[in-house]
């Protein structure tokens, strides 16, 4: 009877190391430019779009544009995908991705839109 709730327990132990380790991997975390800079996995990172400087393809449906951080730091972002129908209106972005080549290649772009948060005048 010993042997049958051992061997329980070890089953229950290794299914929750593995949840646990599964869901470790599926997290990714906010960082700075720099931090970007030097990691090779996946990022979140935030920023300020500079419009002036903001390029998207019509035909290979890819966005270019450089993010600024609060310390005037810029990055450029190239994200592979429909431009978002707000991105225009956007004060930030985050971009989920990693930072290849000399740039940041975002695999997400989550656009932050204050204007529909606030009270109508």
């Amino acid at each position: 009877m010993k042997a049958k709730y051992i061997i329980g327990i070890a089953i229950i132990v290794v299914f929750v190391i593995f949840g646990a380790v599964s869901f470790k991997k599926t997290l990714t975390p906010y960082v700075s430019f720099a931090e970007a800079r030097k990691s090779g996995a996946m990022v979140q990172v935030i920023g300020e779009t500079v419009f002036p400087e903001v390029k998207y393809d019509i035909n290979t449906h890819q966005l270019q544009f450089p993010i600024m951080d609060e310390r005037k730091d810029k990055m450029i972002v190239v994200y592979s995908g429909t431009k978002p129908a707000n991105f225009e209106q956007a004060k930030q972005v985050v971009v989920i991705g990693k930072f290849e080549n000399g740039v940041f290649v975002a695999d997400q772009l989550l656009v932050k839109c204050p204007s529909k948060y606030q009270g109508k005048l």
